[in-house]
């Protein structure tokens, strides 16, 4: 048995991973042992910048102290009960998110992955309880390219090949059109029994794909012409990330079902959320739905702390005019350089493309090498990297990580 008192390095700590671990994920070979706010630090003691901030899950910043007050606080008197009995923390929790984010009623779940599959519940529910689909006739939209999760449910909407190979057969009732094209949209709302359209308002995992300008507004009104839910899946993108307290505020637009999760909880453990108004909401009964977890007294403790945060430090505002200062620097990079073709994104939540065939791995070696220099990204798709620092980032932060981006870059 392993003495938790022997101080192990980065490759015996790695070797034990490989060791005894799915091989499931294929992480850059930094093992990481502390963070704070906008740092992380290896077990030997180096720094980086944090430009990832675990899939948008520590926006606040890591190891946030208000957070982890209310972590603490709660902790040291009640943790988890289940929903087979009330607890003081989660009526209150459920009034302030609903007000902070517009909504009649949440249902509170655990990742990102069981709020997605929620509100896929939820919208075959309100389809035969409100819409008057036949039962077992409702079918749900999805883009192609999105990144909802990695369930049966959510990969039987995928069209990535890691994600669905040796895994079928898959679940009916899906149909899959391209991203960003609202004439594919609206003829596949025509087809009967469509209940709703589930987005990612830009598409995270597929390498920050942003769409035009009039995509979500058409969307979102093609939906309600043909009277289907538009269901959007801010897991990534909501809670301050795209420089709006939610993607959707940039075009105005009210989603019928909201799904959030990460920075719900500023990373301190998983919360995820599902908000719709009560004609889709009750449509749930008792028995139906639920989750041990979802909803107990740490985690609503912690959400309510990590929300606060988000509004107390401005935090939108604060991603808003970095992301813009981030793109002028990194545009300016793309245009002296043959390496980089692109920027996009909005906020902070940003992604380089090398120039280079999606398949190849100069997008690996060059985060290899701005690891090195202190700064941890990850490539996505091969070609792209996603730059995703914490939203507390200060422009003094910010510039210095450009500089590490613009030096490393020109020396690969």
């Amino acid at each position: 048995m392993l003495d938790t008192r022997q101080r192990l390095g980065s490759k015996e700590l790695m070797a034990l991973e490989d060791k005894y671990g799915a091989h499931n994920y294929h992480p850059l070979p930094v093992v990481l042992s502390r963070g704070e706010g906008v740092y992380l630090w290896d077990v030997e003691g180096k720094r980086y910048y944090d430009f990832l901030s675990a899939y948008s899950a520590v926006n606040q910043g890591h190891c946030h102290p208000r957070i982890v007050q209310a972590l603490k606080e709660q902790a040291e008197r009640l943790t988890l009960t289940s929903r087979a009995f009330y607890n003081d923390k989660l009526g209150p929790y459920e009034q302030y998110v609903t007000s902070y984010f517009g909504y009649d009623k949440v249902l509170p779940m655990n990742t990102g992955v069981e709020a997605v599959e929620t509100a896929l519940k939820l919208c075959r529910k309100w389809a035969y309880k409100v819409r008057g689909v036949p039962v077992n006739e409702a079918k749900i939209i999805f883009a192609a390219g999105n990144f909802h999760g990695r369930t049966l449910g959510v990969i039987s909407a995928s069209v990535d090949p890691d994600a669905t190979r040796d895994y079928g057969p898959y679940m009916p009732g899906y149909i899959v059109i391209p991203y960003n094209d609202l004439a594919a949209l609206e003829e596949a709302l025509q087809e009967p029994g469509v209940a709703g359209f589930i987005v990612e308002p830009i598409q995270g995992e597929a390498g920050v794909v942003v769409p035009d300008d009039d995509y979500l507004p058409g969307a979102y009104e093609l939906c309600k012409r043909y009277n289907a839910l538009f269901i959007a899946d801010e897991v990534q993108t909501g809670i301050a990330r795209t420089g709006k307290l939610l993607a959707c505020d940039h075009y105005g637009i009210r989603p019928d079902i909201l799904i959030l999760g990460k920075a719900l909880s500023g990373g301190v453990m998983p919360v995820s959320a599902v908000l719709a108004d009560d004609e889709i909401m009750r449509t749930i009964r008792p028995g139906e739905h639920g989750s041990t977890f979802g909803g107990n007294p740490l985690a609503c403790a912690v959400a309510m702390a990590a929300l606060e945060v988000v509004k107390d430090e401005r935090l939108a505002e604060n991603a808003a005019r970095l992301g813009n200062r981030f793109r002028r620097r990194m545009q300016q990079l793309v245009e002296s350089t043959d390496l980089l073709t692109l920027v996009r994104g909005k906020g902070l939540l940003n992604a380089v493309v090398i120039n280079d065939a999606p398949d190849s791995d100069t997008a690996w070696k060059l985060c290899l090498r701005l690891a090195d220099n202190g700064l941890l990204a990850k490539p996505t798709h091969g070609n792209i990297i996603r730059f995703a620092p914490p939203l507390i980032m200060t422009e003094a932060q910010l510039d210095e990580c450009c500089d590490i981006i613009e030096r490393t870059v020109r020396t690969f």
